[in-house]
């Protein structure tokens, strides 16, 4: 498949010059899925950043469809790269329409007023919110709350998404609908994810960050493997066979002391 992101030898420290990933190569192709996993302070919040050009590296560069996110200017980015935070606020006085509507901004003098309609009504109905539409944010529960910010940000029309730490402060079943969700996108996706039991079903491929250092990449299986997970996260791998189909379940256990 051809590449839509490239991460290349990509390094960044604080202005106090402390150093938070240390030359981090990635990449990931049109469409795919990528989980972005590590323990607490791994950099991953750092480098999902980078990728969304919301900071630059100290040394490397980042592209997107071939463009230096350092050389492309602020408004083409906007155009092709949506990113979800880990704490999205708005003003919850907002209809569910006009908060998604505010998505069209990065396009807001190239389309006309259908184009933009179009759109808009596009993400609602891709989330499941065309018949919130009209109710205020304050009015909706976590879950659609969190599917609103998705919808908005499904309605730049973006190629890449990044989420950071998607699922936080979801429920189980909401956890795995927007996983759902997002990887039935068919765009580019690298998420940030917390919770490993949820990497199996969504990610085509996984990094795996350590100390600001990206330590594996490959699909869940290959860079997840029972000693990379006792090695990073102290914890031990546990494979169960799915009761109902051929699949296998992941669940983790601390790991017991030497």
């Amino acid at each position: 498949m051809q590449t839509l992101l490239q991460a290349e030898g990509v390094s960044f420290c604080t202005p106090q010059g402390r150093p938070l990933l240390h030359g981090v190569n990635a990449s990931a192709a049109h469409g795919e899925c990528v989980a972005l996993v590590g323990p607490n302070g791994a950099g991953k919040s750092t480098l999902l950043k980078l990728l969304g050009a919301r900071a630059m590296p100290t040394k490397g560069r980042v592209s997107v469809l071939g463009h230096d996110l350092a050389a492309w200017p602020a408004p083409e980015r906007a155009r092709h790269i949506a990113v979800l935070g880990q704490t999205e606020t708005a003003d919850l006085a907002f209809r569910v329409h006009d908060y998604v509507a505010l998505g069209r901004l990065p396009h807001q003098h190239r389309a006309g007023r259908t184009e933009h309609a179009q759109a808009v009504d596009q993400a609602l109905h891709t989330c499941g919110l065309s018949a919130l539409a009209h109710r205020a944010l304050s009015s909706l529960s976590g879950g659609e709350r969190q599917r609103a910010h998705l919808a908005r940000a499904l309605a730049q029309q973006p190629v890449l998404l990044l989420l950071d730490e998607p699922t936080n402060h979801l429920d189980l079943a909401a956890r795995a609908d927007l996983l759902a969700l997002v990887r039935g996108l068919g765009i580019t996706v690298v998420a940030a994810l917390h919770e490993l039991g949820l990497v199996p079903s969504f990610a085509d491929r996984v990094w795996v960050l350590n100390r600001g250092a990206l330590v594996a990449t490959g699909s869940p299986d290959e860079a997840l493997g029972a000693d990379r997970v006792a090695d990073v996260f102290g914890m031990e791998l546990v494979h169960t066979r799915h009761p109902r189909h051929s699949g296998m379940l992941w669940s983790f256990e601390r790991k017991a002391a030497a």
